[in-house]
C-alpha cells in the first residue's frame, strides 16, 4: 500500500491522540474526558455521534459557562454507513473523534491557524504542506482569505463548495432545520502515489441562527462558536502510511485476531478480508457498548448492538466458523485500547459472557435461517425481490434482522420489500405494545428557555423532606406558562422550584411524591423527574391558582421516602452480597428502587443455585443486623475510583461525585437517598430470581414492612395448604403431599388399566364388524368418544397387523368429530386419509384434513353421522376399485 514519508510513519494512534489533546491544552482549551457512548439525558440521539454532543448546553447557552474552550477525544458510534464497513478504507461503526471547541471565544482565525500549525509543524505531525488542500463554503470569503492570505495556501488548492458539502447541518440554509448553523472548512491530505485524498479534519464555524426559508434567513449569532472534528483512525492511517484505517496499529491487530478466530488467513485484498474487517469493526463496537451496559435487545440502542453482533456472527459463519468466537476477541479489544480506556479490563468477563450468550442463541437458528434465505433468494430470481412476509418470517422466526437479510440478498442482486416489512413491524409493535423511537433534532425546549433566566434547582432532600421554595417555572402542554388554575388542564403540569426536598427520578431510584402548598392553592405531586439541572414536580393542581414567583411549602411523602431509602440501602447490600457470593463479574446492569421494593439486574450467565441465593440473602441480613454506619461524602471522581468506589459503567458522572459508604464493605458512587445505618433496613427478603436477557439475571426483593408482609403471606399460604392436605403442622406438608402424589399415581395406574381393558373390548367389537375389500379391512364405527379416545383406538387397530383403513365418528355436546387412519402400506398405494375424511365430512357440513396416514374433520350435523360413515365407505371402495 502507498505510504507517507518516513518522518510521520512512526507516530502511533495513542501518540496521535495524546499529541492532539496536549496541543490544544497549550492553546488554553480544557481537556475533557470522552462522554459516554449513550447520552442518557439526550433523547435526540441513540449513540453519541460526534464530539460536540456533550457540549450541547454550552452551544445553546443553557446555564453558566464554566469554560469557553475545550478539547476532547470522543467515543462515537454511527450505523448510517454500516454497509460500507470493511468495503471502504475509512468507514466504521465505532470510532474516535478528536475535537476542539469554542463557546463564544476564539473563532475562524485561530481555528484555521492552529489546525495548520498542528498538521504541518515538525513539533507536532509534520505533514508535508504541499500535500494538503482545503475547501470552504462558497460565500465564506473570511475563511478563504485566512487560508489564502494568512496561511499562504495557493488559491488553486482552496475549493469553494456549496451548502450540501460545506455547511452544517448540510443544506440547512435552503432546507433547514431552523436553529444554530454555519459554514465549514474541510482539510484533505493527498497521499503520495495516490490519485485520491483523505478528509482528515472538518472545521465548523457556527455563526448563524437559521429562521425560516430563504432569503435573508441566516441571522448572525450574538457569539460565534467553533466545533471541529478530526477522525483519529483516518489521521493515524495517514501518519502510518496506509490508505486504509484497518491497516493502522489500532485496527490491524483486531483484523489478525478475527481471522485467527474464524480460521482463515487475513489478506487485505481478498474477499475474506472484507468480512474480517467487518468482524473486527463490529466486535470493537459491541465491546464498548456492552462495557457501558448497552446489551443486545429488541429496540433502541440494544437493537443496534444485536444487529452488529449478528452481522459479525453471520460473517464468521459464512467463512466456516460455526461455533461461538466473537467473545474470544474481547480481551484483544481491551489490549489494543488499554492506554486510553484501561477500564475495559475491568469488565472483560461480563462483556464476554453477554456476547457468548448472544452468539449461542443466534447460532441455534442461523443454519436454518441461512438455508431458508438461500431458497428465498433462488425463488426471487424472476421478481428480483424477497417479499415482506418472507423477510418478516425470517426476522420473527429465525432472528434474522432485516439489515442482515438485505445484505445477504444484495450479494445475489436481490432486493427486499423493506417498505412492506416496515409496515408489518409497525403492526406487530402496535399489537405487542412496543412503539417506535422518536429521535428529534437538537433543540433547547422549554427547560432550555428556563435555564436562560433561572439557576438549576437546589436539592435539599438529603437533609429534609420539607422546605419553603419559590416557583420559577410552570410547564403546561409543553410550553412555559406564567400561571395555571385549578380547571382547564387535564394533562399533568410540571412545576419547577428554585429549591426542593423532592428527589427527581435518577440512578434507578423513583421520584418522590407529595404536595406543594400555599395560602390559596394545593398542588399534588404524583412524580418527580430531573431535566437540564432542574427538579421537575409533575402532578395536578387540586385547588386555587399557581403562578410563577409564588412561595410554596414543599412536602415529600415522608413515609414513602423512608421505604425508598430502605430499599436503596438494601440494593447496595445486595450488590455487595452478589459480588462476595458469585464473584466480581456480578456487576450491576440496572436497578429500580421503590418504596420497600427493589429490582436489581446484574451480569450472571446461569441461574443462581438455591444454596447461593440463600447465602446472598443471609449476607444481606447479616449486614443489616450489624447496624453498620452509612455515610456519604463528596470527592473528585478519580479520587473516588482510587479509593475503590464502584461506578456503573455507561453512566455519566460529574467531576465531583457523591460516595456512599456502608461500614468497611461497600462503597459506591450514588446520588440517591439512603439510611444512616444498615440496621434501619430492618429485614430484606428475596422474592424472585429470573433471567431478563442473555447473560443478565434479575433479583426482586422487599424490605421493611413489605418483607414482613411477604413472610406473613407465605405463612398464611402454608397454613391454608396444611388444612387442605390435612397436615397437622406446616412442616408435615411435604410428607403429606408426597403421600397424596403416590395415592394419585396409584389411582391413575388403576384407571389406565380399566381403560385399557375397556378399549380392548371396543377394538374387538370394531374388528368384528369390519368389512374387507381387496385384502383391506375397513373398520368404521360411531360412539361417544373424545378425540383422544378415537386416536387411541386407531393406533391400536393399526397395530393388529395387515392392511387396515379406519373411519370413526363421534358427537359430544353437539360437536361432530370424524377421524380417519390408514396403515403405511395403504399410503404407499396412493391413498390419503385427508381425502377420505373430507369426503365423509361433507355430509355433516364440515371439512378437514391432515397427514396421509391420519386426518381429522369437524361438522355441524350430528344426526347425519351414520350417512357420513356410509358415504365414507363408498369413497374408499371407489379408491380400492370396489
Amino acid at each position: 500500500m502507498t505510504e507517507t514519508p518516513a518522518k510521520s510513519r512512526a507516530m502511533k494512534t495513542d501518540e496521535l491522540r495524546e499529541a492532539y489533546l496536549s496541543f490544544f491544552e497549550s492553546k488554553g482549551c480544557v481537556r475533557k474526558p470522552s462522554d459516554v457512548l449513550v447520552p442518557r439525558d439526550d433523547k435526540s440521539v441513540l449513540f453519541t455521534p460526534a464530539g460536540m454532543n456533550q457540549f450541547k448546553n454550552q452551544f445553546l447557552r443553557i446555564g453558566p459557562l464554566e469554560f469557553t474552550r475545550a478539547t476532547t477525544c470522543q467515543k462515537c458510534l454511527r450505523t448510517g454507513d454500516i454497509e460500507n464497513v470493511g468495503n471502504t478504507a475509512y468507514h466504521h461503526t465505532f470510532f474516535e473523534m478528536l475535537g476542539n471547541f469554542s463557546f463564544g471565544d476564539y473563532f475562524k482565525k485561530e481555528a484555521i491557524h492552529w489546525a495548520w500549525e498542528f498538521l504541518t509543524t515538525k513539533k507536532w505531525l509534520g505533514l508535508a504542506a504541499d500535500r494538503l488542500t482545503v475547501t470552504v463554503y462558497q460565500d465564506d470569503d473570511e475563511a478563504f482569505n485566512i487560508w489564502n492570505k494568512e496561511i499562504g495556501l495557493p488559491a488553486n488548492r482552496i475549493s469553494r463548495e456549496g451548502e450540501g458539502e460545506n455547511f452544517w447541518p448540510a443544506s440547512s440554509p435552503s432546507q433547514g432545520p431552523d436553529g444554530v448553523c454555519g459554514p465549514c472548512s474541510e482539510i484533505y491530505y493527498h497521499p503520495p502515489g495516490s490519485k485520491g485524498n483523505v478528509e482528515i479534519w472538518n472545521l465548523v464555524f457556527t455563526q448563524f441562527n437559521r429562521v425560516g426559508p430563504p432569503p435573508n434567513n441566516l441571522q448572525p449569532l450574538p457569539k460565534n462558536n467553533i466545533d471541529t472534528g478530526m477522525g483519529l483512525e483516518r489521521t493515524a492511517a495517514v501518519l502510518q502510511g496506509f490508505e486504509s484505517n484497518f491497516e493502522s496499529d489500532c485496527l490491524k491487530p483486531l483484523c489478525l485476531a478475527s481471522a485467527e478466530a474464524v480460521g482463515v488467513p487475513y489478506v487485505f485484498a481478498a474477499a475474506e478480508g472484507r468480512a474480517i474487517r467487518r468482524i473486527a469493526d463490529h466486535v470493537r463496537a459491541v465491546t464498548f457498548c456492552i462495557h457501558e451496559n448497552v446489551v443486545p435487545e429488541s429496540e433502541k440502542q440494544g437493537y443496534i448492538v444485536r444487529q452488529l453482533l449478528r452481522r459479525a456472527i453471520l460473517e464468521g459463519y459464512l467463512l466456516g466458523q460455526h461455533d461461538p468466537f466473537l467473545h474470544t476477541l474481547v480481551p484483544k479489544v481491551a489490549e489494543v485500547m488499554k492506554r486510553p480506556y484501561p477500564e475495559l479490563a475491568e469488565t472483560l468477563d461480563r462483556v464476554s459472557i453477554v456476547i457468548k450468550a448472544e452468539e449461542e442463541a443466534f447460532l441455534r437458528t442461523v443454519d436454518r435461517g441461512v438455508k431458508k434465505l438461500e431458497k428465498l433468494v433462488q425463488g426471487a430470481a424472476v421478481t428480483g425481490q424477497i417479499s415482506a412476509d418472507a423477510a418478516f418470517d425470517l426476522h420473527q422466526t429465525d432472528g434474522f434482522l432485516i439489515e442482515m437479510t438485505e445484505a445477504m440478498a444484495a450479494r445475489s442482486n436481490v432486493k427486499v420489500d423493506r417498505a412492506g416489512f416496515d409496515t408489518l413491524v409497525e403492526g406487530h409493535k402496535v399489537k405487542s405494545g412496543g412503539g417506535a423511537f422518536d429521535a428529534s433534532v437538537m433543540k433547547a425546549g422549554p427547560l432550555g428557555a428556563l435555564r436562560t433566566t433561572s439557576e438549576p434547582s437546589e436539592f435539599l432532600g438529603y437533609d429534609t423532606t420539607t422546605a419553603d421554595a419559590k416557583v420559577v417555572g410552570i410547564i403546561a402542554e409543553g410550553q412555559l406558562v406564567g400561571h395555571v388554575r385549578e380547571v382547564g388542564h387535564k394533562d399533568s403540569i410540571t412545576v419547577v422550584l428554585d429549591r426542593s426536598p423532592f428527589y427527581g427520578e435518577s440512578g434507578g431510584q423513583v421520584g418522590d411524591t407529595g404536595t406543594l402548598r400555599g395560602a390559596d392553592f394545593l398542588f399534588e405531586v404524583t412524580d418527580t423527574k430531573r431535566g437540564d439541572g432542574f427538579i421537575l414536580h409533575n402532578g395536578h393542581l387540586k385547588q386555587g391558582e399557581l403562578a410563577v414567583g409564588k412561595t410554596v411549602q414543599a412536602e415529600v411523602d415522608a413515609e414513602r421516602r423512608n421505604g425508598i431509602r430502605r430499599a436503596h440501602s438494601a440494593t447496595h447490600l445486595l450488590h455487595h452480597a452478589l459480588q462476595k457470593t458469585l464473584g466480581s463479574h456480578a456487576t450491576q446492569r440496572g436497578s429500580k428502587v421503590d418504596s420497600d421494593l427493589l429490582r436489581f439486574d446484574f451480569t450472571q450467565p446461569t441461574p443462581i443455585a438455591k444454596e447461593h441465593l440463600t447465602a446472598i440473602e443471609d449476607i444481606v441480613n447479616e449486614r443489616i443486623a450489624e447496624g453498620a454506619h452509612v455515610k456519604w461524602e463528596y470527592m473528585p471522581q478519580e479520587e473516588a475510583k482510587r479509593a475503590g468506589a464502584m461506578a456503573l459503567f455507561g453512566e455519566k458522572y460529574p467531576d465531583i461525585v457523591r460516595v456512599v459508604s456502608m461500614g468497611d464493605f461497600s462503597r459506591e458512587l450514588c446520588g440517591g437517598t439512603h439510611l444512616t445505618s444498615t440496621g434501619q433496613v430492618g429485614f430484606c427478603r428475596i422474592v424472585s430470581e429470573e433471567s431478563v436477557a442473555a447473560g443478565t439475571r434479575r433479583i426482586v426483593a422487599v424490605t421493611g414492612p413489605k418483607a414482613l408482609e411477604s413472610v406473613r403471606h407465605d405463612q398464611t399460604l402454608l397454613a391454608e395448604t396444611a388444612a387442605l392436605v390435612r397436615a397437622p403442622r406446616a412442616e408435615d406438608i411435604p410428607q403429606r403431599v408426597a403421600a397424596l402424589v403416590e395415592e394419585v399415581r396409584t389411582l391413575k395406574q388403576n384407571l389406565n388399566k380399566l381403560q385399557s381393558e375397556a378399549s380392548g373390548s371396543v377394538i374387538d367389537d370394531l374388528l368384528a364388524k369390519a368389512t374387507e375389500l381387496s385384502g383391506v379391512k375397513i373398520v368404521t364405527g360411531l360412539g361417544d368418544w373424545t378425540v383422544e379416545n378415537i386416536r387411541s383406538h386407531i393406533d391400536e387397530l393399526r397395530k393388529r397387523g395387515g392392511s387396515i383403513a379406519v373411519l370413526l365418528g363421534s358427537s359430544v355436546d353437539g360437536k361432530v368429530t370424524l377421524i380417519s387412519g390408514l396403515t403405511r402400506d395403504l399410503v404407499e398405494r396412493g391413498l390419503h386419509a385427508g381425502d377420505w375424511v373430507k369426503a365423509a365430512a361433507k355430509v355433516v357440513g364440515g371439512s378437514g384434513g391432515g397427514r396421509p396416514d391420519l386426518a381429522q374433520a369437524g361438522g355441524k350435523a350430528p344426526e347425519k353421522l351414520p350417512q357420513a360413515i356410509t358415504d365414507g365407505i363408498a369413497f374408499l371402495r371407489s379408491k380400492l376399485g370396489g
